[in-house]
Parts: structure tokens; C-alpha cells; sequence
């Protein structure tokens, strides 16, 4: 449907090849899409899961969709013209402390060489935050910074379909988005931090030992 309205754009999606995952940064207009974020979820009807739509102008995000299937929540972001909530202005939360906040995470699942320091690091948020959530889709854990429920979100080992999407979200919201060593636009860096850009810092401090880590 894509190809037929816009022939000359190009798709990445979850099904797509290595080759599609190189060329998303080159083309004028690309679509990131994942028609089913949070497989396993709704393989065992566990909500939530979504369907989660991002498009790339030279390999800037401008435009993001986020559909919550369960809950018939539709967020959608267009740059410079904010995101919104079925209809309704999206902003993120106004917490300024760790200590205030409540996180939502992915667990590894993919490699486990690593899971030690990834305890290291949740051990340490368990210590420092109101708690920690693991809902299993990044798209909406990422529509949920943006509405302000989650103040921050991190997760390794993501692909761009997974996060393209939710990234304009979070920063059309107000927040701030990076992976572990604070740098911007982490699409492609298999990890990433989004937040309401108040306890960003403090987030990154935590994650910091796993800067290096990508699976």
C-alpha cells in the first residue's frame, strides 16, 4: 500500500533484510514499520501490543505513529507540530528526581552474555526509583514517556522498527531521547534512553557501564 501511494519511498520493516537496514539512511523518504510490536505478547493475548509506523526525511524522523491495539489508543507525532493522544496534546511528565520517577525497561532476550551487568544496572534503578515496569513493547513503552504515565524508558539490543516511531514521540512531547553515552538520535544504536529530559542525566549515570553493550 505504501509502494503504491509513494512509489519512490523505501520500507524498513521487521521482515525486511540487512540490506534494507544499511539503505534506511540514504533515501529521501523511508518507512520504518513494525506491524506487530510486542509479538510474544499478542501471540498469548497478553496486552499490550501495537502496530507502530515511523517515516524518515533523509534520515530525519518526521512523522511517527503509535497505535496501543488493546486499548484503541492512537499516538501520533509530526515534527515541530507536537504529539498527541487520540486528538489530545501529549506531554511528558514534570518529575525532576529519580526518586520520583517510575521506569519502564525490556529485558535481554536475544544474548545473555551480558546479564549480569544488566542486573547491576536494574538493581541499581530498583534502588533509586518508585519501581520499574516491563510492559514487552518498546513502541508503547516510548508513547507512554510522551504521555507523561512512564518518566523514562531505557532498553539494549533494540532495532529501528522498534524505536523509530516512538523516538519523534518522546521529543514532540517535550523529552529528550539518547543512547547510554548521551549522544542523540539512537535509532540505530540498539540502545536508548528516552525520558522526560529532567532525570535524563541521572539515567545515563546509571546506565553508563553498559555504553559499550548492543545485544
Amino acid at each position: 500500500m505504501v509502494h503504491r501511494a509513494f512509489p519512490d519511498h523505501s520500507i524498513l520493516a521487521e521482515e525486511g533484510t540487512e540490506a534494507d537496514f544499511e539503505q534506511v539512511k540514504s533515501p529521501v523518504f523511508q518507512w520504518i514499520i513494525d506491524p506487530i510490536d510486542g509479538t510474544t505478547n499478542f501471540t498469548h493475548g497478553v496486552p499490550p501490543y501495537a502496530v507502530s509506523i515511523g517515516l524518515a526525511h533523509q534520515s530525519e524522523m518526521v512523522m511517527g505513529v503509535v497505535l496501543d491495539v488493546a486499548r484503541e489508543e492512537l499516538f501520533w507525532a509530526v515534527k515541530n507540530e507536537g504529539a498527541y493522544l487520540n486528538g489530545q496534546r501529549l506531554h511528558v511528565s514534570s518529575n525532576e528526581r529519580l526518586q520520583d520517577s517510575l521506569l519502564t525497561t525490556g529485558f535481554p532476550f536475544r544474548a545473555f552474555g551480558h546479564v549480569d551487568l544488566y542486573l547491576d544496572v536494574l538493581r541499581e534503578f530498583f534502588k533509586e526509583t518508585r519501581g520499574v515496569r516491563r510492559p514487552g513493547v518498546a513502541s508503547i513503552d516510548l508513547a507512554y514517556v510522551a504521555a507523561g504515565r512512564f518518566d523514562g524508558f531505557f532498553e539494549t539490543g533494540l532495532k529501528p522498527w522498534d524505536v523509530a516511531a516512538g523516538i519523534l514521540l518522546v521529543q514532540e512531547a517535550g523529552g529528550a531521547v539518547s543512547d547510554y553515552q548521551g549522544r542523540p538520535n539512537p535509532i540505530f544504536s540498539q540502545q536508548i534512553i528516552a525520558s522526560n529530559g529532567k532525570i535524563h542525566e541521572a539515567m545515563e549515570r546509571v546506565l553508563y557501564p553498559m555504553r559499550n553493550i548492543r545485544d
